[in-house]
């Protein structure tokens, strides 16, 4: 049974390597599809503007008070904890699938790693960012 060298290898086509053209083929089809949805959204919508359809819809109830109404900070704090560790494992999944092919230094890297995220959420529940006020 070989090993997971293989994975590691590049192939070329050419002169351009062979992932380079996965990754164009990608983004030119990300593009293309954005565009066409765009353009067909523009297309098909119907433009039949009048007074009751510009204003502001709020589940088939009138609106009341201002449409600018501030949210408290903690929100955002909170949104923020929510997306650095939701990036923690976005790092901790290719972490895991690498870690039987490099061995301890690997996961030295990742105690270390997982440390500083928890020191952080220690900092972030010691000043009470967790709590909602």
């Amino acid at each position: 049974m070989r090993g997971a060298s293989h994975l590691f290898r590049r192939r070329r086509v050419g002169w351009v390597p062979y992932d380079r053209i996965i990754l164009a083929v990608f983004v030119v089809l990300g593009a293309t599809f954005v565009v066409v949805t765009l353009a067909a959204s523009w297309l098909l919508s119907p433009k039949n503007p009048s007074p009751e359809k510009a204003g502001t819809y709020e589940c088939g109830v009138e609106p009341v008070g201002p449409p600018w109404v501030q949210f408290h900070a903690g929100y955002y704090v909170y949104a923020l904890l929510f997306v650095i560790f939701d990036i923690e494992t976005v790092f901790l999944y290719p972490w895991a699938l690498v870690f039987g092919l490099r061995g301890w230094f690997i996961f030295s890297e990742m105690i270390v790693f997982v440390v500083i995220l928890v020191a952080g959420l220690a900092y972030a529940w010691k000043e009470g960012a967790l709590s909602w006020r």
